[in-house]
């Protein structure tokens, strides 16, 4: 069996270190692993390969491939594999569920204590070494408490869980909106339909969107969402830029329409230098970060390498996509 390993995305290279190689084809007999270092290599190795891992295989290297049965991704967003010839296929392709469980919660927690207690006034304050008290606290909506706030979260993948039980231990009120509504989930006190999602964005004073990229999730936040908000309410988004109507958002921050806003993601990265959200006082932009964890490779190589044990084994692999729906379901939604 030939693997090919890929690791190149955008900013980010990373190559498997030689031993890594020499361990999973010493625990794997018959497993040989091409780990590609240059692109230009990739459309002569992938030939012959019966397996693929890494961030997304493009689209000309998969139409290239004569063998391919099955394709790992490493990244929790799985859309730019789903090009019409994957979806026609029988190859089947797993996701990264799972991997951002913990740093992707704890980003949106930082971000919630920014807007709550307008850290983001406080930098803007300290950079001009101004000391306004006033200011810092009254600016945009006054500072708020976490506890006894309610958040509505978008999605109910590892992400979404796992910030449900995170902000539920901080005593904050959680609901979060789910294709299976039916299903409970940990530290939420409810379970809400997409029909009734209009009322949840009116409940929340936090709204986070940890959502894939589907056809019906694509613009889901618009003018009559974000209209439905709380003017003292802030909006999250560490799903995908797409999730948002950008420009709906931008007016809506500078008519105070909503409190503000915190993205990690956006329709175009990296964002245009011009592009009006740098101006925005009440929103807080990171680079799209919140994936980011020292230990990502050593637990992306740990699922491949549980889920190549369960591919040679013949046995139910992990995160396995739904090419339909577009993402991997959650196993209580399976």
């Amino acid at each position: 069996m030939k693997i090919v390993a890929f690791f190149h995305m955008k900013e980010v290279r990373w190559n498997l270190a030689d031993e890594d190689c020499r361990r999973l084809e010493a625990r794997f007999p018959g497993v040989h692993l091409v780990a590609i270092e240059d692109p230009a290599d990739l459309s002569r190795e992938i030939v012959d390969a019966d397996v693929f891992v890494g961030f997304t295989i493009p689209r000309d290297v998969f139409v290239a491939a004569r063998q391919l049965r099955w394709v790992q991704s490493i990244s929790a967003g799985i859309e730019e594999n789903l090009y019409p010839e994957m979806l026609a296929s029988s190859v089947v392709l797993t996701g990264g569920t799972g991997l951002h469980a913990v740093c992707i919660p704890e980003h949106v927690l930082g971000q919630m204590f920014v807007l709550a207690r307008n850290f983001h006034e406080a930098q803007r304050l300290q950079a001009a070494c101004e000391w306004n008290r006033f200011q810092c606290i009254i600016f945009g909506p006054s500072i708020i408490e976490l506890q006894g706030s309610n958040l509505a979260i978008f999605g109910a993948g590892a992400i979404g869980q796992g910030l449900a039980q995170r902000a539920a231990a901080l005593g904050m009120h959680v609901r979060v909106l789910r294709r299976h509504a039916t299903r409970p989930l940990p530290g939420v006190e409810a379970v809400v339909p997409p029909e009734r999602l209009q009322e949840l964005l009116s409940w929340a004073d936090f709204v986070v969107l940890a959502l894939p990229l589907t056809r019906e999730t694509h613009g889901l936040v618009g003018e009559r969402q974000l209209a439905a908000m709380k003017s003292s309410a802030h909006l999250i988004n560490v799903g995908r830029g797409e999730l948002i109507d950008e420009e709906a958002l931008v007016s809506a921050l500078q008519r105070g329409a909503i409190g503000g806003a915190a993205l990690d993601v956006f329709n175009q990265e990296p964002l245009p230098s011009e592009h009006p959200f740098w101006k925005l006082p009440n929103l807080v932009l990171t680079p799209h970060i919140s994936g980011y964890t020292p230990n990502y490779f050593r637990k992306a190589l740990d699922l491949f390498e549980d889920n190549l044990g369960r591919y040679i084994a013949a046995t139910p692999l992990r995160n396995v996509v739904d090419k339909r729906l577009g993402y991997a379901p959650p196993s209580d939604a399976k």
